[in-house]
């Protein structure tokens, strides 16, 4: 009789593996996931703090605040702050711009857009005086 000598992988090799990987994804998927959203949110608290910066230079030019995040900018309070999609650059969020009148205070807003892997994530918000909150806490 002829012996032959297998060659390559066994159907139970090729299950173990497949498990393997299946343990491995389901490990670090949502790791991956909560990265993305914790990225987005430093995004979005790196581009508030860019907004609030642009309104202070307003305020140094105007003595008034930009009422608008949309308009365009043009150095002064009848201009806006230059974001014509009202969103922050990645679109994970919304950016809302709360002016208490006579334009003396702020508030910058940006709301997580329904839909998205940000949608729980809360809104973050910074101040004309520094104050910067996420949800309830400060950050």
């Amino acid at each position: 009789m002829k012996r032959f000598d297998a060659k390559g992988f066994t159907l139970i090799e090729l299950m173990i593996v497949v498990v393997i990987v299946a343990i491995l994804a389901a490990v670090a998927l949502p790791s991956y996931q909560a990265h993305v959203v914790r990225a987005a949110r430093v995004q979005a608290q790196t581009e508030l703090l860019e907004l609030a910066s642009l309104q202070e230079k307003i305020f140094l030019n105007s003595n008034n605040y930009s009422p608008s995040v949309t308009a365009a900018y043009n150095g002064t309070s009848v201009g806006g702050l230059g974001r014509t999609s009202g969103q922050t650059n990645d679109g994970r969020y919304t950016l809302a711009l709360n002016i208490n009148t006579p334009s003396q205070t702020f508030v910058l807003t940006a709301t997580p857009v329904a839909g998205l892997s940000q949608a729980g994530d809360g809104n973050i918000s910074i101040s004309e005086s520094g104050r910067r909150l996420w949800g309830a806490a400060s950050w």
